[in-house]
Parts: C-alpha cells; structure tokens; sequence
C-alpha cells in the first residue's frame, strides 16, 4: 500500500506543482486587474443581489439565483473546510491559512468570471433542463471540442473519484463512529440510501436540500466559531501574527509537523482552498448555469460570494480556532478528530463543540455529495447525452457506498490529482475568454449606471 500511496503522491506533486499554482493565481490575478478589483468594489452589490430578488427571476432557468448559489456552496462548503484546513495547517504550517486568503482573494475574481460565463453560454438539454458549464463556454465561446471534452472527462473524475464521494463519505462514517459508536457499514448503508433518494429528483432536489441545509449548518458553525474566539480574546492577536510570519518564514515544530518551507506553505493553502472553494476548477459554474436570470453579469456576481463565504469566512473560523488551540500541529489525531478536538477545546462546555463540528461535518459533506452529483450528471450528459445519466448516478451511488472502506491518505491524494486535471482546461477558457468577461461587465454596469442617472433626473 505504501508503493502505491508514494506512486500517486509523486503525481500530485507533479499536476500541483508551480505551472498549475501560478496559473491559478496568476489567472486570478489577471482578472483582478482587468475587472477593476471588482471582488472589492462590488462585493457590497454581490451581497446586496443574494439577499434580494431579481428582477430576472421569471429568467430561463431551473432554480432560483440563490438555490443556484445554495447547490454551488453545498458542493464547495465540505470536508474542505473542516478536515481539509487541519490537513492544510498541519502540512504547511500556519502560514498555510495566509496562502488560502490570498488563493481566495484572487479566486472570487475567477468565481465571478465563471458564473458569467457558465449563464451567457448555456443551452437546453435532451431533457429540458438548462446545462452550462467550463465545457459550453469552452466549446461555443473558444471553439474548441477538445478542451471542453478534456474538462468533462475529468468532472466525471473528480465527481467520482475526488470531491464528490471518497472525502466527504469517509469523513461522515468516521465521525459518527467516533461520536456515537455507530459502525461504518451501518452508516454507510443509510448515506448510500439518502443520497439516492434526493439525487433521482435532480437539480430542483438537491437545490431545496441546500436552500434548506446550508444557511442553518453554516451559521451555526460560524457562530460555534465566534465564540470560541471571544471565549480566548486575549490569544488572537498573536494567532494571526503566527499566521502572517508563518507565510513568509519557516517554521519549525514538534509532534506531527517536521518543518515547513515557504513554498510548502503556499502550496499547502492554495491546493486546500483551492478544494474548498473550487475556484477556477470550473465545479460552480455548472450549478450557476441553472440559475433563473437573464444577466449573466448578475449571476457571476452572485457566485462570487460563494468563494468569500467558503474560505475567507469558513475556513478562516476553522484555521483560527485549529492555531489558537493549538491542536493543529497535533502528532496524535488526524482528519476530522483534529477539528473536533480544538472545539472541544475552545468552548466551556467541551461537548456542544463536538456537537457543532459533528453537525458540521456531516451536513457539509453530505450536500457536497449532493452538489458533485448534479456536476458529474452535467457533465455526463455534455459527453454522453442525456442516455448516459443513469449509469453515471448508478456507478456514483456504488462508489458512496464504498468510499468509507479506503485509506484517508490515500483519498486525499486522488481527490488533488482529479482537481488539478479539471482546473486545467477551464483556466486557460477564462484567460482566453477574459475579454468577452470584461466586456459584458463594463456593459452591464454603464447601463445600471445610465439607468440610475435617468431615475435622478426623473425625481
């Protein structure tokens, strides 16, 4: 086993190395400056389109703005943001949170390029359901087959073999047989049925599932988060110091951690928030496509607030709460216990900490189960047509219901080999098609602004 575990980590290494981590930054970087910071100055418009109901809702679509925004964010918001940050932190140190901001600063940029994209370039598929995606931008927006194939090809990888089942699977049966005593097979049994339940309904099923789970689980995990930081005040100025001089230095610890290089750090926090928020893998936009809007513009700012929910919120609560109790350089626990064990150790009443991680983990994981089978199912139908979707949902219920059987090292490694292969083709369409991005946006703003100057002149 350990031949083959060393086998695909020399994979990982290689798709994950500098070209696929400078291009991910780097793409964000470039959409940053030609959008004019748009993830800071139209951060407030974002939020402000999230909490209110557009205009466009009678828009061709599936599901409402939001359930589309709710689908993406169950898909993103997993076991990225509770094993995945411990997993983070404890290979490349604290410095490792400070890498996964600046990935999410970036990445909200990318985001918003995504979710325009995905809402200018769908279509109606076999079944009357609306398909989008990196694969029709990539086809109808560059012309090129190849590349939207090659992105397709590795979504059904990922779905299958990366963030849709093995993670969150393993995650789920391991803490309620930590928590509750209940043995895998069990749980596994009882995941396998659900998820097939709600997944035969498609889109509009899985949407009201996370309309209905993900603003509950994740305001009362932030909320869990929050007051562990308030309970030890006086311990966070010195744990974002830690965080900052841990990202430009390196650090050395005893227990599990052997020492981490800057690059490792910056590796470690890009590749874990690069999981989490899926920016620039090209996993968001499938679900922004079923949107019901007629402004791709509008969408794409809505998507972008997936990313600051995700990690510059989410994750942050977790990274803060592992450094602060110490527990993320621990030699003993690993995965999820990590995460649970800081709760516990925050909070005065050690149990409601297990209790918030444990609701956590197995809600986030489960919509994320639920997300990534809409994706692959998408994905599917552009290489297949929609003939294909059943055996792609009978293959994916087979391999949930054996994702808690395998090693979590090993896991982890295939879900960053699959990641990285699908982030590739959908970030070289988002450099090539940053123009068509830009453009849309200076018009769509040049009318909001001609039209807000009108209803001046007419008061």
């Amino acid at each position: 086993m350990d031949s083959v575990l060393l086998f695909f980590k020399n994979v990982s290494n290689f798709v994950w190395g500098p070209p696929l981590l400078i291009l991910l930054v780097a793409t964000g970087i470039m959409l940053t400056v030609r959008l004019g910071g748009i993830q800071i100055f139209k951060l407030p418009l974002a939020l402000k389109y999230l909490f209110t109901k557009d205009e466009d809702d009678k828009g061709k679509g599936d599901v409402s703005s939001f359930a589309a925004l709710c689908t993406a964010l169950a898909a993103t918001i997993g076991t990225g943001n509770i094993v995945g940050v411990a997993t983070a932190l404890k290979m490349g140190g604290p410095g490792a949170l400070f890498w996964m901001w600046v990935a999410a600063f970036f990445g909200m940029a990318t985001k918003y390029a995504e979710g325009l994209l995905a809402v200018k370039y769908r279509q109606i598929d076999g079944n009357g359901e609306m398909s989008g995606g990196p694969m029709y931008y990539i086809e109808k927006g560059l012309g090129n087959k190849f590349l939207a194939k090659m992105f397709a090809f590795f979504g059904i990888g990922v779905a299958l073999f990366g963030i849709g089942t093995f993670p969150q699977v393993n995650a789920i049966t391991t803490v309620i047989e930590t928590s509750l005593g209940i043995p895998t097979i069990i749980t596994a049994a009882v995941l396998t049925i659900v998820v097939m339940l709600v997944t035969l309904g498609g889109i509009k099923s899985i949407s009201k599932v996370a309309e209905l789970v993900i603003p509950v689980v994740a305001s009362l995990y932030i909320l869990g988060s929050i007051a562990i930081l308030i309970f030890n005040a006086e311990l966070v100025p010195q744990t974002i110091s830690l965080v900052i001089n841990s990202a430009f230095t390196t650090t050395a610890a005893s227990g599990g951690f052997l020492g981490a290089t800057i690059m490792f750090a910056m590796r470690s926090g890009v590749a874990r928030g690069v999981f989490s928020n899926e920016s620039g893998l090209g996993s968001a936009p499938i679900a922004a496509a079923a949107a019901r809007t007629n402004s791709c513009v509008r969408q794409g700012l809505v998507s972008m607030t997936g990313t600051f929910f995700d990690t510059i919120i989410v994750c942050t609560m977790t990274g803060l709460v592992l450094i602060m109790t110490g527990f993320w350089n621990s030699a003993t626990l690993e995965g999820a216990q990590v995460t649970s064990a800081a709760f516990r150790a925050g909070l005065p009443i050690p149990a409601l900490g297990e209790f918030i991680v444990t609701a956590g983990l197995l809600f986030f994981a489960f919509t994320t189960i639920l997300g990534w089978n809409y994706y692959g199912e998408r994905c599917t139908e552009y290489l297949f047509g929609v003939k294909g979707i059943k055996f792609f949902k009978g293959l994916f219920i087979v391999l949930v219901a054996s994702g808690a059987f395998l090693e979590l090292d090993l896991i982890w490694v295939i879900a960053d080999i699959v990641n990285g292969l699908m982030a590739l083709p959908n970030l070289i369409a988002l450099v090539l098609l940053s123009g068509v991005v830009s453009s849309e946006t200076k018009k769509y703003f040049s009318e909001l602004k001609r039209n807000k100057d009108l209803g001046n002149k007419a008061a």
